[in-house]
């Protein structure tokens, strides 16, 4: 496991940052913004990278665990940090930024991996350069804001191997499709929401020119098949990725055509770790020693996390999955989502996969409402235009009866994080007022 936290040191001062500081960056990505990573993390110092847009509250509630001890949210402050250390910019990490948790069901936790000896350090950087292929002429584009940690670990790896990276601003897929033409990038990570937009648009102006691509990798979210099968045949073969992963850790990565031979696999364990599954269903991970963490300020979340296998520590992020004879992984979902219906656990996780094969579906999310009967019922919010008939005509042909949705509640767009996955902390609230209880009361006559 990682050593504790460094106290904080005084604060507020940059010339009085040092190996172990933390500094809250409350700025927009750029390329600047990702120099200043990596050159801090050279230096020992970790980076909090946070969303700029959340609310004074927010702040404080995110960085009391933390306690940083410099907060930047002025540009001119990325500038004046990256000008006292440019020569570090290439140099090897000595850690991972501290990134939080997408904080979906309640507040983010701060995820620490500590200091790490030059030998660890090494690892954490080869590691994602053997996986991903990074090298000196490549060049990234950035879709995803970089205070989420898929987008910038991708932007960072580039530019270790001497890359360079692209950042648009915030996602459009006109100004994404002129990045495309005019800056010829060799990768990109995204997640389901960027596809599902820019194939919208190339149908309307035409898909570009996509064959520099030699890698594009998608997560965060579940990707319908109709949208994947057209990832796959319009960038170069064997170019797409998918990848299951969170903030603590990366469990596994798969590409295309492993996927079209297992559909709904989510890959194999990456190179030097390995999965296992408890009785509930439950994913752990172990990892090599860099990859270990803690939740800052909270040692017994972190304990809940984590526990012994034989192959070494492993930990959890409560999502729940099975593994096939080949060691390949399905999702089935999160237990913290898990809806209790009857007596009979359902998880949303493969109530939305099965909804989003119905024709018209753009994106669909499942939670469970308060039931007197069945203690929770099934509740389905649909984005697109598909009648509640035809969905409740596919989900009898492919879903238990305790796993069909009682209601069907079309919404114009779903909350969603910048990274694609449903907000379930306010889709509740969302829907609250719109349900009505089925006049059946049955949570298995669907």
């Amino acid at each position: 496991m990682s050593r504790p936290a460094p106290a904080p040191g005084p604060g507020g001062d940059p010339a009085a940052l040092g190996p172990g500081s933390r500094v809250a960056l409350l700025v927009p990505g750029s390329a600047a913004y990702v120099d200043l990573v990596i050159a801090l993390l050279a230096d020992g110092i970790f980076p909090v990278p946070l969303d700029p847009a959340l609310t004074e509250a927010e702040r404080r509630r995110v960085l009391a665990p933390i306690a940083p001890d410099l907060v930047v949210d002025e540009v001119e402050q990325v500038a004046d940090l990256l000008a006292a250390r440019t020569d570090r910019t290439r140099s090897l990490p000595r850690g991972r930024p501290i990134h939080c948790t997408s904080g979906t069901t309640g507040t983010p936790k701060g995820v620490f991996s500590g200091l790490l000896p030059d030998e660890q350090a090494a690892a954490l950087v080869a590691e994602e350069r053997d996986l991903w292929g990074f090298r000196a002429d490549d060049v990234n584009l950035v879709l995803s804001p970089l205070h989420h940690s898929a987008p910038l670990r991708f932007a960072t790896g580039t530019l270790l191997a001497g890359g360079r990276i692209v950042v648009p601003g915030r996602f459009d897929p006109v100004r994404v499709t002129a990045a495309i033409r005019d800056e010829r990038p060799t990768s990109m990570f995204c997640v389901p929401t960027h596809l599902q937009r820019l194939l919208a648009h190339w149908d309307e102006v035409g898909v570009p020119d996509l064959s520099s691509f030699r890698l594009v990798a998608h997560a965060g979210a579940p990707c319908p098949a109709a949208v994947k099968e057209r990832l796959v045949a319009l960038f170069p073969a064997g170019s797409t990725w998918e990848f299951y992963g969170s903030t603590e850790g990366q469990f596994t990565a798969c590409p295309s055509e492993e996927w079209r031979e297992r559909p709904g696999t989510v890959g194999r364990a990456r190179p030097g770790r390995t999965l296992s599954t408890d009785d509930d269903g439950r994913i752990w991970c172990a990892v090599p020693e860099h990859a270990r963490f803690t939740y800052l300020g909270a040692p017994e979340q972190t304990a809940a996390a984590w526990r012994e296998t034989p192959d070494g520590p492993a930990f959890t992020v409560g999502d729940a999955g099975r593994l096939d004879e080949d060691g390949y992984l399905f999702l089935d979902g999160r237990r913290t989502d898990l809806i209790i219906s009857g007596g009979v656990n359902v998880y949303p996780l493969e109530v939305e996969n099965a909804l989003r094969e119905v024709p018209g579906v753009v994106d669909v999310a499942v939670l469970g409402a308060d039931d007197p009967d069945w203690g929770q019922r099934v509740v389905a919010a649909v984005v697109g235009d598909v009648a509640p008939e035809a969905l409740r005509a596919h989900a009898r042909e492919v879903l238990a009866p305790a796993k069909r949705p009682k209601d069907y509640v079309p919404v114009a767009e779903l909350p969603l994080t910048p990274t694609g996955k449903v907000r379930r902390d306010r889709l509740a609230d969302l829907l609250a007022d719109r349900l009505v209880a089925p006049p059946d009361g049955g949570a298995s006559s669907t």
